[in-house]
């Protein structure tokens, strides 16, 4: 296992940025209803509330799920780069005006030689950081609500949804998602991780969070 410290390169961090803040306008737009009107509305009332809302809850699980591959590829002496996907950004922000969203900013490329069980952990430590951050915006949730801030209240509940969406749906056992090579690697590890999250967000999204 290598014990070199983490970097990224300018062209990186470019990208993480990019895709940062293009993630915070789109979901932005999404949360807002979607379309012309929606648009309309965050420029009426203040771009800067709905914009940092979206930075701080959707634009931090994305990234920091990538971050997460990263740091855990690295660790096992990979060679390992965030590389955002601008056509899929460009997507993510078409598809909000239109009142949905798809989002896939990017994913971390990383080269050299691994064991079935070091691609399941780098596979599962993206879904396991948005685990944990749910687990950061629930108390950020009962701030708000305790102190009467709505801001608060609605990035700590948002923030739960969110990366408990991303925890469940990046571990779906299909294709390129991070759940199938989690399977490949670790049966037990895939339910044990999969089962709660499911639960956790169906509980979540019958409760109304985030919205």
């Amino acid at each position: 296992m290598s014990t070199s410290s983490l970097s990224f390169s300018s062209k990186e961090l470019q990208d993480l940025a990019l895709a940062w803040v293009a993630l915070g306008v789109a979901f932005a737009i999404f949360f807002a209803g979607g379309g012309q009107r929606a648009v309309s509305g965050i420029l009426q009332g203040g771009i800067l509330g709905p914009i940092l809302l979206s930075l701080l809850t959707a634009g931090m699980g994305f990234l920091l799920h990538e971050v997460a591959h990263k740091v855990v590829a690295e660790r096992f002496g990979q060679v390992a780069e965030f590389r955002a996907d601008y056509g899929m950004l460009f997507l993510a922000v078409v598809s909000a005006l239109a009142g949905f969203i798809f989002a896939a900013p990017g994913a971390v490329h990383h080269r050299g030689r691994l064991t079935q069980r070091e691609h399941g952990l780098i596979a599962l430590a993206g879904p396991a950081t948005n685990a944990i951050l749910a687990a950061v915006f629930l108390p950020v949730f009962a701030v708000g609500v305790l102190s009467g801030s709505d801001f608060v209240a609605l990035a700590g509940s948002r923030g739960l949804m969110i990366n408990l969406f991303l925890a469940t749906f990046n571990m779906l056992p299909f294709g390129p998602l991070d759940g199938k090579t989690v399977l490949g690697w670790s049966t037990v590890g895939f339910v044990a991780f999969f089962v709660p999250s499911v639960l956790l967000t169906a509980g979540a999204f019958v409760t109304g969070f985030g919205f």
